[in-house]
């Protein structure tokens, strides 16, 4: 009536024969940036090729078939369901803060729809499993549920997992802008075994690599490394910065152009991505991830990394997530932890406060790892990237530590970024 395409008119379109662009694998398809978590954004130049491997290793790697209706949490792996024959269903939410979405919407759409599939970030699925834990209720339709773009607590798995019908699984791939997908693991992996060990400080366990990739745990360089022979290789169990190489591995960044020498690596024709990540392989060729490099604490008795700290943290009840930072120069570096507690669970007042320190500080000091950190600070909510709500700016809180421990004049910006650290603005 209103003189438009209509449904069954597209549908009769999709059945004739139509022909593809020819492309060959090195063209150029997109440019996608980065969050910028660690430094600018950048713009990752993706080839057809790069696509193409993506489409293949996870259709493949999650068992995908086509006919699947998938909920896009994360509106660009919708892309990714027209190649893989799946039907996206697009949630009433708004994207750019999947923290805020409201979980009755999401599982609506489940329903309404008989979803089979859902990709979202942590903060999306945190928000769900609690609704679902409160109400008793559970997602019947579901067969497959991916969650990326920050390490997902095991917490959140659990009540994802009493949430979803026998035979569901959640699982929790592992990359970057520039290298996705690098590895995954299934959360009954997770809680069944692994993340006895995350508590102890061993660092979240990505998981094993997709076929397609090659992978090495190299000794951390704070600079360039000219080509794959510089690079010195690590035996299982010493942490050390993850590089990449395979056909869902990009080659370069279009913006920001002198970081490709920081992050990528020649080895004759091929391209090693350095994924900027801290951590380990263990017995059985896993990855365990530690924290970002840049984001490691350089005391005077050697390197703090953030991952394993924040983790023995997270074993007290009042603490919803926590950030290691680092104040003063490398090398004598004092560390610090931030905490950001569940609501219900915030410290009021002075007296309050003073004996949630204490608990951490004992806590601590439990673990040779933590037992160096005496200083901790709270914040009301974490300065999180747009993307995923999940990734959290500890550059951000730098000067918030600094001023709030005296450490620079806390006069001009130092004030304004203590007072929004503290809450007063989001």
């Amino acid at each position: 009536f209103w003189d438009g395409t209509t449904l069954d008119a597209l549908r009769a379109e999709g059945q004739a024969d139509f022909e593809p662009v020819a492309t060959r694998p090195d063209d150029p398809a997109a440019i996608i940036f980065t969050t910028g978590s660690t430094g600018p954004p950048k713009g990752v130049l993706y080839e057809h090729g790069n696509f193409d491997a993506q489409v293949e290793e996870l259709g493949r790697g999650f068992g995908i078939t086509p006919g699947e209706i998938d909920l896009a949490g994360f509106p660009l792996f919708g892309l990714f369901n027209g190649a893989l024959g799946v039907t996206t269903v697009v949630p009433a939410m708004d994207p750019t803060r999947p923290a805020k979405v409201d979980p009755r919407k999401f599982t609506s759409a489940i329903r309404d729809w008989q979803v089979t599939q859902s990709f979202g970030s942590p903060a999306i699925w945190n928000r769900v499993g609690l609704d679902c834990e409160r109400s008793g209720q559970r997602i019947e339709s579901l067969r497959r549920v991916i969650s990326a773009g920050a390490p997902v607590p095991a917490h959140v798995l659990a009540r994802m997992k009493k949430c979803l019908p026998a035979g569901a699984e959640i699982h929790t791939p592992y990359g970057a802008t520039e290298a996705l997908p690098v590895a995954t693991i299934s959360a009954s992996e997770i809680l069944g075994e692994t993340q006895e060990r995350t508590r102890k400080g061993g660092g979240v366990c990505v998981g094993r690599r997709f076929p397609g990739i090659r992978w090495q745990v190299i000794r951390i360089v704070d600079g360039p490394i000219g080509s794959l022979a510089e690079a010195e290789p690590l035996p299982a169990g010493e942490i050390g910065e993850l590089i990449v190489t395979g056909p869902v591995v990009t080659r370069e960044y279009v913006t920001r152009r002198e970081w490709n020498a920081l992050a990528k690596i020649a080895d004759g024709a091929e391209v090693w991505h350095r994924m900027g990540d801290a951590g380990y392989f263990d017995a059985q060729e896993r990855f365990w991830f530690c924290g970002r490099v840049a984001h490691r604490v350089l005391t005077a008795a050697g390197p703090m990394y953030s991952t394993p700290c924040e983790e023995i943290l997270h074993q007290h009840p009042a603490v919803y997530r926590s950030a290691l930072v680092g104040v003063g120069p490398a090398g004598t570096q004092r560390p610090v932890i931030v905490v950001e507690c569940w609501p219900e669970r915030r410290p009021r007042g002075r007296v309050a406060r003073l004996a949630l320190v204490s608990d951490l500080r004992t806590l601590a000091k439990e673990r040779e790892l933590t037992r160096a950190i005496d200083d901790f600070l709270f914040v009301r909510a974490m300065p999180v990237d747009i993307r995923h709500n999940a990734k959290i700016f500890r550059e951000k809180l730098v000067p918030f530590a600094e001023a709030s421990l005296g450490l620079v004049d806390p006069n001009g910006w130092f004030r304004i970024a203590s007072k929004w650290m503290a809450g007063k603005k989001s």
